[in-house]
């Protein structure tokens, strides 16, 4: 299966968050998924060299807007790179070519890549796939959401987010799913 993962570019090799995006990508490769990342720096390096050392495919999909914005460009762990000239072609290709996707932390650029997936499978512009959002943190953000404009998002439509603590769940998730496809 095709995974994405969407995260922040800040965690550092040192940082407990990369050791938790290194571990997911190790968990995903190991299991022979594709891996789909941004293809750059922090949790998208993390995961990727997590999967490609764990003998997994790693996609990387960057942009040119990305690479005059900061100097930086793919990750050594990108096995396979597609390149596109916008954002928005990058983030679209990140969430049509997967079979799930999942949030790590992040920035305004990960809930906005969270935000893009959720409304597109709310408005049936995508076939169903999981949602998946790691940790405490996406839960808090969304708990507020609902709390104060929840009149405005259905249960049906906060049906298409699953919450779960950890990676090690978040990859369990992903099992069972490639699980209940081979059947």
């Amino acid at each position: 299966m095709n995974i994405t993962i969407f995260g922040g570019s800040q965690p550092k090799r040192s940082d407990p968050a990369y050791e938790e995006a290194w571990q997911l990508g190790k968990l995903l490769g190991a299991a022979s998924h594709t891996v789909l990342t941004g293809g750059y720096i922090g949790t998208m390096e993390a995961v990727s060299r997590g999967a490609a050392e764990a003998g997994g495919h790693v996609i990387g999909v960057t942009c040119n807007e990305i690479e005059n914005w900061r100097q930086v460009g793919p990750n050594p762990w990108v096995q396979e790179e597609w390149r596109y000239d916008t954002l928005r072609e990058r983030l679209f290709s990140l969430i049509d070519n997967c079979d799930a996707a999942i949030a790590l932390p992040g920035g305004a650029g990960t809930l906005a890549e969270i935000s893009i997936t959720w409304n597109s499978l709310i408005v049936q512009s995508l076939p169903p796939r999981p949602l998946i959002l790691v940790g405490p943190a996406w839960k808090n953000v969304f708990t507020g959401f609902f709390d104060h404009l929840g009149g405005y998002v259905t249960e049906r439509d906060r049906a298409w987010l699953s919450f779960v603590p950890d990676v090690n769940t978040a990859a369990q998730a992903i099992a069972n799913l490639a699980s209940s496809m081979a059947q």
